[in-house]
């Protein structure tokens, strides 16, 4: 057996603030380094460094190979606030075990950011879109939400000022905290409606989401309006999207395999209804990729991976998938069969058919493998004449299964 004392780490993570305050720490670590790592700020704020002193590479992909190089050495990187809340030691942790860091946090621009504003921690999200598409805030408006987001630049509060009054949320207060915790903090607040203010690159964005009159917001439960994507005619209907996610079950940082995705539907409701889910959307039809590609970026989730691909041929070398779904595509020979190799033990499959020559395929896969086959009728009322009747979709069957 083996503690977690018979390997000392070598790499030590040092938060500071923008005064060039170092965290409990810091110092001894920075005194004891071979080598530092930092951004220029990072390296001139904090002075009076006797190791060698050496800045991020361009590009950047490339100091992972540098840092394992040095594991003989003591290696000390710099980073402003808690180098683990977006910040370079999640990334680090990729390339290299936790038992190898130390890390030393200084308060984070959240925390700082909510003292501010006067807001418990607990309550508002915290969301990043540094080298991030604003997009990614789409679905996170709601009438009433605080948001604390770490930005780009100073031009990001202008494109989310736009961004928001673009989803009905223009009133929406936005204050723009700079330099927080130094010489130079600042405040600047205003709507999105009206803003117009010249900040300074390095800052914290807070939103007050407020929504104009009768607007109508996108709730992260499944089941979106159909009008809230752009279709050829051939998705998953509401009712029936609601149904089906409820049996894909996503749950934070899990990956579905979308087969057949279309115009990206059920990928989008579930990267919308969980943090950190991840989803690949396997579609042959160009048309009905680039819609799913823009449904992705209208519904706040710019990440779905689109592939031009089919089942079963495009399954191969993918990411183990948490659940999988097939829209379309089940007539080919060896497509379920597939799918259920490549799903781990508590995997979810989930395949909806509209036809009988899908729908014989699901009775065979329910016979052969158990799980838990349905029929999906919805009526919707409509006008007729000037009474009003009932007008059925299309039903869907629908075979669901936990691998055991």
């Amino acid at each position: 057996m083996t503690s977690s004392t018979d390997k000392r780490p070598w790499l030590t993570l040092v938060g500071l603030g923008e005064d060039g305050v170092l965290a409990p720490g810091g110092a001894e670590a920075l005194a004891g380094a071979d080598i530092v790592y930092g951004g220029n700020r990072h390296l001139e704020l904090t002075g009076g460094i006797t190791a060698e002193k050496r800045t991020w590479p361009s590009p950047f992909a490339t100091v992972f190979e540098d840092l394992a190089a040095l594991r003989q050495k003591r290696v000390a990187v710099l980073a402003t606030g808690d180098p683990m809340w977006f910040g370079i030691g999640s990334t680090l942790l990729k390339h290299f075990p936790a038992h190898e860091l130390m890390v030393l946090p200084s308060p984070s621009a959240f925390q700082l950011a909510a003292a501010r504003m006067g807001w418990a921690l607990q309550e508002p999200d915290c969301l990043s879109v540094h080298g991030r598409p604003v997009d990614l805030l789409r679905a996170s408006l709601y009438p009433g939400a605080r948001i604390l987001c770490l930005t780009s630049n100073a031009e990001t509060p202008r494109q989310v000022a736009d961004l928001l009054a673009d989803e009905g949320y223009g009133r929406s207060r936005m204050t723009v905290l700079e330099h927080l915790g130094g010489t130079r903090e600042r405040c600047v607040a205003g709507t999105a409606e009206d803003w117009s203010a010249e900040v300074a690159d390095f800052h914290t964005l807070a939103l007050e989401v407020i929504a104009d009159p009768g607007v109508r917001f996108r709730a992260r439960i499944p089941g979106l309006a159909d009008d809230a994507f752009r279709h050829d005619g051939k998705m998953t209907k509401q009712d029936i999207r609601a149904i089906t996610l409820a049996e894909l079950k996503p749950h934070p940082g899990a990956l579905l395999w979308d087969v057949g995705a279309g115009c990206g539907s059920i990928a989008i409701e579930w990267l919308r209804a969980a943090d950190r889910t991840r989803a690949i959307g396997l579609e042959p039809h160009v048309e009905r990729r680039q819609m799913a590609a823009e449904n992705a970026v209208a519904l706040g989730v710019p990440h779905l991976e689109l592939l031009d691909a089919t089942a079963p041929e495009g399954l191969h070398d993918l990411p183990q998938p948490d659940a999988i779904f097939i829209g379309g595509g089940l007539t080919a020979s060896g497509v379920i069969e597939a799918c259920l190799a490549a799903l781990g033990p508590g995997g979810r499959l989930v395949a909806n058919a509209v036809t009988l020559e899908s729908e014989a395929i699901l009775l065979s896969a329910y016979q052969s493998h158990g799980g838990t086959l349905k029929k999906v009728s919805v009526h919707r009322a409509s006008a007729v004449g000037g009474l009003t009747g009932w007008r059925p979709l299309m039903p869907v069957t629908q075979w669901s299964l936990t691998k055991s």
